[in-house]
């Protein structure tokens, strides 16, 4: 491991975070959706000053960030928000393969513990289509989805506005153009 490999705690081949305790908090993340310290030390055995630690050094390489909250020395945290492009090189690229590796990760989980879920809960709306569609056509049904989930958005940092029966449910688009095969 290279001097900044220890420092930044990520693996330069994957550019991906290698550090168990890194790896741990954002498994947390994207199971639970936001999480303090203290609440990730509880979760995951750790102590609140290693996590809070890790916590920061993701946000400082984009990972995460931190999350709306309403004061108070509690501050949570959750993985970033998507919408900024991820052009190039660097942590939003990274972080790109990140969030799509716990994405692919999540639904493996739920495929083979969906029979333990509470009846309601035992079935999944995903789905996939092909439709043609110009750039700016792309762009805007991206934004229709984005605008649909914004009424949902307040529910994250105020648990007081969640329904009772509500729970986390991950939502994953992916819009990108069909390319031809290369043969």
């Amino acid at each position: 491991m290279t001097e900044e490999e220890a420092e930044t705690g990520t693996s330069a081949d994957s550019g991906l975070p290698d550090h168990d305790v890194r790896r741990d908090l954002l498994g947390l993340l994207a199971e639970v959706g936001t999480v303090t310290a203290t609440q990730a030390a509880g979760r995951l055995g750790y102590s609140s000053g290693l996590c809070s630690f890790h916590l920061r050094q993701l946000a400082r390489y984009g990972y995460i960030e931190e999350a709306p909250h309403r004061g108070g020395r509690a501050r949570p945290w959750r993985i970033r928000q998507a919408g900024e492009p991820e052009k190039g090189e660097g942590p939003a690229t990274e972080f790109g393969e990140l969030a799509r590796g716990l994405e692919d990760e999540s639904y493996r989980r739920w495929q083979t513990q969906r029979d333990s879920a509470p009846a309601p809960w035992r079935q999944d709306e995903a789905f996939s289509a092909v439709a043609y569609l110009t750039p700016e056509e792309m762009a805007a049904v991206a934004d229709a989805i984005r605008q649909t989930l914004a009424r949902y958005r307040d529910r994250e940092p105020n648990p007081a506005a969640r329904p009772a029966a509500a729970r986390p449910v991950a939502v994953v688009a992916r819009l990108f153009p069909l390319l031809p095969d290369e043969g």
